[in-house]
């Protein structure tokens, strides 16, 4: 759910567009999406197209980045600084400030004017995000950054041109000690974010989330896909702008989170839903073996059964060896 203060105001943002105006703007948005616009593309066309935009996708691009940050959340790490590529209206600070207290000083780049006149107004409303900075400009190397502890970049590297990303990852990773870049959760998203991972482990970072390891990924490309999903709820006005009936919806993302410091990390992921039977969870799992493998723990193994019947996909497992019996 989003912060209070967040909620507030973007409740007060979209209550000055006729909210007609916000479903067919969203409606449009949509269009360019599916046209493939939003490659490389301007696609956000004024301040109705930014509400609309933040009416129907900020609270899910504040899930899933929140959801992403939890995980990359090692012990010991206390960023100071937080910079946000290609922010948009500002999701991914304050999903970021929700994790991190520590947070200090927080720069955001944006492109669009009407998204960071947005955001701006929308960071007012917090203490801890009132004095972020905000700089329109397109980043990317050759442009100046403060020195952050902390980098993200949420649902804006595939935007740009698949020869770009390899370049925009490395300027990322300059002199931050975390890096963590979210896409879409579809086949396309992952193989963005597979790229960026590769990029990350070849510049000599660790792999700290959502892969135990830092060798190649063991997913077979074609055949299945790295994701994670989020469920948030859905405002009154979200529905109506969406033209949905659902109070809520399940936002699929995937994620790379990477430091230059050896922090501890999972000895495995969960990549599915648990399935759960009488007596026994059955898992997927992403070892600190390089491998995925399907283990079943059952009611005979006491605590080790409790942990996985309160384990959701996404979370951490312990390590190889540990975990249950391999599933035939």
């Amino acid at each position: 759910m989003l912060p209070r203060e967040l909620r507030a105001g973007l409740d007060r943002e979209l209550a000055r567009h006729p909210a007609r105006d916000l479903a067919e703007a969203a409606a449009r948005l949509s269009e360019r999406y599916r046209a493939g616009a939003a490659s490389g593309g301007v696609y956000l066309r004024g301040e109705t197209d930014v509400a609309a935009y933040a009416a129907v996708r900020m609270p899910a691009t504040y899930a899933a980045t929140a959801a992403a940050l939890r995980r990359a959340a090692v012990p010991g790490f206390l960023p100071r600084g937080h910079l946000d590529v290609g922010g948009g209206t500002g999701a991914a600070i304050w999903a970021a400030a929700g994790v991190w207290p520590s947070i200090e000083q927080v720069t955001v780049v944006e492109r669009d004017p009407h998204a960071i006149d947005l955001g701006r107004r929308l960071a007012r409303t917090s203490p801890a995000l009132r004095g972020a900075t905000w700089r329109r400009a397109s980043a990317g190397p050759g442009l100046d950054r403060p020195a952050a502890d902390l980098v993200t970049m949420a649902y804006a590297l595939g935007e740009l041109s698949p020869e770009d990303r390899p370049a925009a990852v490395r300027w990322l990773a300059a002199d931050a000690a975390m890096v963590v870049i979210v896409e879409p959760g579809t086949p396309a998203g992952y193989a963005t974010i597979a790229a960026a991972r590769e990029v990350l482990a070849a510049n000599g970072l660790t792999i700290v989330a959502p892969c135990p390891h830092d060798g190649p990924c063991p997913i077979r490309r074609g055949e299945d896909w790295c994701h994670f999903s989020v469920r948030l709820p859905r405002s009154a006005l979200h529905r109506r702008v969406k033209a949905g009936t659902l109070g809520f919806e399940d936002e699929r993302f995937s994620y790379v989170a990477a430091t230059t410091t050896r922090w501890p990390r999972a000895g495995a992921r969960v990549l599915r839903h648990p399935r759960t039977r009488k007596g026994m969870v059955s898992l997927r799992v992403c070892t600190d073996e390089e491998s995925v493998r399907d283990v079943t723990v059952s009611r005979r193994q006491g605590g080790l059964y409790r942990l996985a019947r309160d384990t959701g996909w996404g979370d951490a497992w312990p390590r190889t060896g540990e975990e249950g019996d391999e599933t035939p």
